[in-house]
Order: C-alpha cells, then structure tokens, then sequence
C-alpha cells in the first residue's frame, strides 16, 4: 500500500472514499478497505437530534465521520433488516421508490424487526423521523451501506425497493457477506446482462424483439443493419431510461455513440429492433417462489397490467396508462399472465418482479423485466386495495402468501387511469415530446366505473383538463394522416370545430368534414400560435414528423403548454381525450374516495 496509515486516515478524514483513494494510488477499491480494517481504520457515528434537546429523540438522523470522538450511535440485539432507499430524487428515480422503502419499514415492524434506513435524501418520508427505527444519512455505495450494515450486525439488507441505485450494489454486497434478502442477486443479474436474459427467453421459449449488443460504433452499424430501422438503442444499467433513443438512420446512430454514450465491453449498448405501432403493457406481481425447492410449490400473483395510451416507445414512467387493459384481447392477456408466471419461477423471485412487454397484433414480446419494484407499485397497489410493497417486504423477510392470505389476482370493476405530470412549462422552449428517456415529474391517478370519465377526471388532475367546446386545433404528420379523419369526425361529432392548416385540412376535408384553414408559422397570419395566445384553441393535436422535429412543431407544442390549452402528441391520446370528453358531456363526473371503490 504506497499509503502509511497516517496518510490514509488524512484521506479518509478529509472525506475520500475508499474507491477515489485507489483510482489515485492505482490499486483496488476492496484492497483499501482490506488495508483500513487491518490497521483499524473505521468510521465512527454522530447523531443529528431531530428534537434539538426538547425532548427524547427517538428516530435521530445518524452520520458517519472520520473525525476522532465517541460513537453516539447505541447498539442493540435486535433482529435487524436494512432498507437502501433511492438516494437523491432526480427524474427516474422518483418518489415511487421511496414510497416501496417507506412500506417496508412499516411491514417489518409490524412483524417484529429493527429497521434501519439508509438514505442520502432529507426530502423523502422514508427519512421522517417516525418512518424507521434507525436512520442512516449515508451515500448508496458499497463502502457506506457495509460500514452500517457490520456497524449494526444487521440480519439481512433489501436492495429491491429503492430502485436502480441500490439494485446496482446488490452483487458487490452480497460478495462482502451482506445477506440479501428476497430475490438472489444472480437471478438479478440474469435479468439486467443482455446476454443472460436473452438465454432465459430463449429457454422459456418466449419473444423478445430481434436485438444485438455493441461495444463500439461498427459493432453498432452491424447490428442495426441485421435489425433494420428503427431500432431502440439503451446503455446497460441504466436508470429512468437515460440515453434511451429511437434511432431511424446510420447517421443518427453514429452520432449517439461518438456523442451519447461511452460504449466499451464491459458498458455494451443494447440494440433492439422496434415495434412501431406495438401497445406496451406494464406488468407488477408479487411472489414467493424463490422460497420453495420445486418452484411451482410457490405462489404467484399478478397485482396489475396496466396498458399503455402511447404506442411503445414511450418511458413507461412518462406513459398514460390505463387498469385493467382496455384493447387487449382475452388470448393476449392470458399470454401476457403465462409469460409471467414462467418467468418468475425461472428467476426464483421473492418479493415483487415488473415486467414491460410489446404487444403486435397477437404476439407479445418481452422487453425487459426488473426483478424488483417499479414505479407503477404505489399506483397498482392504490388501484387494487392492496398494498404489494409491504406484502413484498414480509414474503422476502419470511412468511409465504398464503401465509398473508394474499392468492389471488384482482380484477378491478373500475377503471384506473395513470397520467404522468411534466415540468415543461418551468423549461421555456424545451419540446414536449415523450421518448424513451423518462422526463415526468409525477403522475396522478383518474378512477371511475366509465373509462372516459377516468381518462378524464386523470387530465383533471394532471392540471390539463379537457374541454367540452370549442375549436381543436390538428396538426398531423404524414404518418398519421390515414387515420387523421376518424379522430377529426369523432370531436366534431361532439360539437367541436376543427382548425387546421393545408396538408391535413385537405384530409379532412377529403372525409366530408368542416374545417377552418389557418396558415403555417412562415406563411403569414392568423397562425395556430396566433389563435393559441387569443384563446381561441381548446385543444391541440399534433402529432410529430419524424425523428427531428420542424422548428414549428415545437413553438406549437411549447405554446400550447404556455398557454394552459390540452395537448395529445399522440392520435391514441387524441382518441382517449375524445372518450373522455363524450363521457363528460354524457353525464359528467362524480367524486369517490379510493375507499369507497374498494
């Protein structure tokens, strides 16, 4: 070690971490830490008192520190499990993780352990002094989760409810001695390495959409021209589908991995075929199959299929989505359930596993499957009546379904209608177009017994609701313009007017409808952004021209979303605003507490 153990505890004092301290003395992040502990170099814990010495403190936010003092944390024999958290919110990893972790504290209390959170994020409840018994504002990295996880002689960790961030160090703890509790980090593995994941589909005999991996721009090109355009190129660990993009060209795809990624054999990029025009459909269930040697003794259940309004493509964070499937048929549904089911025994699951497919036609491919909680959890388990998180936290630390009494699926009577919220507004000139990137900021929920009262009362909420007059405005290209007549009959059969300028007028007017003919933005005025700013467009339909869009596209679109007016950049959202919009003006709406509908 070039390091005397003086120079070290500096370092260490000055806050290196173990890993920074090797990259600079060309060494490993495990020999570092074999060296500290040799020499018995170990963090102590203060404790921040959340009470400021009022009163007793019963949840203190506990910190590590090199710093010479005693340690204030106190210890105890408690059975104890550790519950990584998210770390910071950023977009994709949102407060949906934080809501699983938040469960699982409240589940394994109920059940009789300690439980100890370990978190970086003040803004979240999972860090609430009243969430967990013991608080630890610790950065999620495999140096700080094993100094806590020794430090209090923990019994087991759960590294599936905090998203992507924690699911990454799931590996390197479990070859450090922490017990991971729930599914395996090999059987994790196999689903996030392509190549595994590939093998388990083809052993199940399941499709997945044709792919390829690359490590370098030729080995990109290669696969793309064996795929065909477009395809669907991703980084490997990614989270919130960051530097997830459609590619139509070899241009495109040679810019993404000169300037997108850095692509190298151990960081491949996946390269997919895409399903133009595919419905994506999520997935949650629940299992404890994992804990049985012949996994068909276990038990697995669906919580729900939420099926997406865009068409695939969309970030499944960012996505309008609707509970139970409302186009699928009966054949594709018990598909998408034997899939499932298939799938969560071969990975031996324990706890929750989220599945993201792509339906064409009859076929269903499998696009990805996270052996952990997903996003949509909180909302599924809302719409349901049963909260999977906590069920999920006492089958990993234990206890079997049946146990809970919790075996069979649910099939709501109602509809449950997730819509995303975005931040565009505070981003001024930045288009609204959703991709695979995710770039939501929240989502509500819309639940009524009529689908297009739920769609509806879910733009309500989502601070875009939709009108019941007025002029639309549409806007579509080339692409859509086939099925441009069907969505423009269906507003002006409820009463509206539609506005339109020349290629998709003529469209319509083609179909036998009326239509207002307004100039492009170069052409002169009255233009859409014209009739936007005076008020006199209620809704927006425009739907985008290829993979980069015109400059006129988006000062509509940015416009639109200035000026308050709904907008559907999609003709499978334009025809869910039309369903919602003539269940309005049918009979309205009603308001119901979550309780009532369960």
């Amino acid at each position: 070690m070039p390091l005397t153990s003086e120079q070290l505890a500096k370092a260490k004092s000055l806050g290196f971490s173990d890993k920074q301290i090797a990259h600079l003395i060309g060494t490993t992040e495990d020999a570092v830490r074999a060296e500290r502990k040799r020499i018995g170099l170990v963090p102590s814990y203060r404790l921040v008192d959340t009470c400021a010495a009022e009163f007793e403190a019963y949840t203190p936010y506990d910190y590590s520190t090199y710093d010479r003092g005693d340690d204030e944390v106190k210890g105890n024999t408690a059975k104890k499990v550790m519950i990584l958290g998210g770390g910071p919110n950023r977009i994709g990893q949102g407060i949906e993780f934080d809501y699983c972790c938040v469960h699982a504290a409240f589940a394994l209390k109920e059940d009789g352990f300690e439980t100890i959170m370990v978190n970086s994020n003040p803004e979240t409840v999972s860090t609430d002094y009243d969430t967990s018994d013991k608080l630890f504002f610790e950065p999620l990295t495999l140096e700080d989760v094993l100094h806590i996880y020794e430090r209090e002689q923990c019994w087991g960790a759960i590294a599936q409810f905090g998203g992507q961030t924690p699911l990454n160090l799931a590996l390197g703890l479990q070859k450090n001695g922490v017990n991971i509790i729930g599914t395996s980090p090999q059987s994790i593995e196999v689903a996030e390495d392509r190549k595994l994941f590939s093998a388990m589909l083809d052993k199940l005999k399941i499709p997945q959409p044709p792919n390829g991996l690359a490590t370098n721009e030729a080995e990109a090109l290669v696969a793309s021209k064996r795929l065909g355009y477009p395809v669907l190129v991703r980084p490997s660990f990614v989270l919130g589908g960051r530097a997830m993009q459609i590619v139509y060209s070899d241009a495109e795809l040679s810019h993404y991995m000169r300037f997108a990624v850095e692509a190298g054999p151990d960081r491949p990029v996946l390269v997919d075929k895409f399903l133009e025009d595919a419905t994506e459909v999520d997935v949650d269930c629940i299992t404890d199959v994992g804990r049985f040697e012949n996994p068909a003794d276990g038990t697995i259940v669906i919580g729900g299929m939420l099926e997406h309004i865009e068409f695939a493509g969309v970030h499944s964070g960012d996505a309008a989505m609707v509970l139970p499937p409302h186009t699928l048929s009966p054949s594709v549904i018990n598909t998408i359930r034997t899939y499932t089911h298939s799938m969560a025994r071969e990975l031996k699951v324990i706890g929750l596993m989220n599945v993201q497919y792509a339906v064409k036609g009859e076929t269903v491919y499998v696009l990805e499957v996270n052996p952990r909680a997903s996003r949509t959890v909180p909302f599924v388990s809302k719409a349901i009546g049963k909260p999977l998180a906590k069920l999920a936290a006492k089958v990993m630390a234990g206890k079997t379904l049946k146990e809970l009494g919790f075996t069979e699926e649910i099939w709501t009577k109602y509809w449950a209608v997730k819509e995303s919220v975005f931040p565009f507004n505070k981003f001024h000139g930045q288009d609204i177009l959703l991709s695979p990137e995710m770039r939501s900021t929240g989502e509500v929920m819309g639940l009524d017994a009529d689908l297009g009262v739920a769609y509806a009362k879910s733009q309500m909420a989502a601070n875009s609701p939709l009108p019941l007059k007025g002029k639309v405005f549409m806007s579509v290209s080339d692409a859509h313009k086939e099925h441009v007549a069907e969505v423009g009959k269906q507003f002006t059969d409820l009463g509206f007017e539609l506005v339109a300028t020349n290629g998709t007028a003529t469209v319509l007017e083609q179909a036998g409808l009326k239509v207002q003919r307004i100039y492009k933005l170069a052409e002169g005025r009255p233009n859409a952004i014209d009739l936007l700013k005076n008020k006199e467009i209620q809704l927006v339909i425009n739907t985008p021209a290829g993979q980069s869009p015109r400059a006129d596209e988006i000062k509509i679109r940015t416009t639109a979303v200035y000026t308050g007016t709904p907008i559907m950049t999609t003709l499978s959202g334009a025809r869910a605003a039309a369903l919602g919009i003539a269940a309005l003006q049918k009979s309205g709406y009603a308001v119901r507490t979550v309780q009532e509908y369960h």
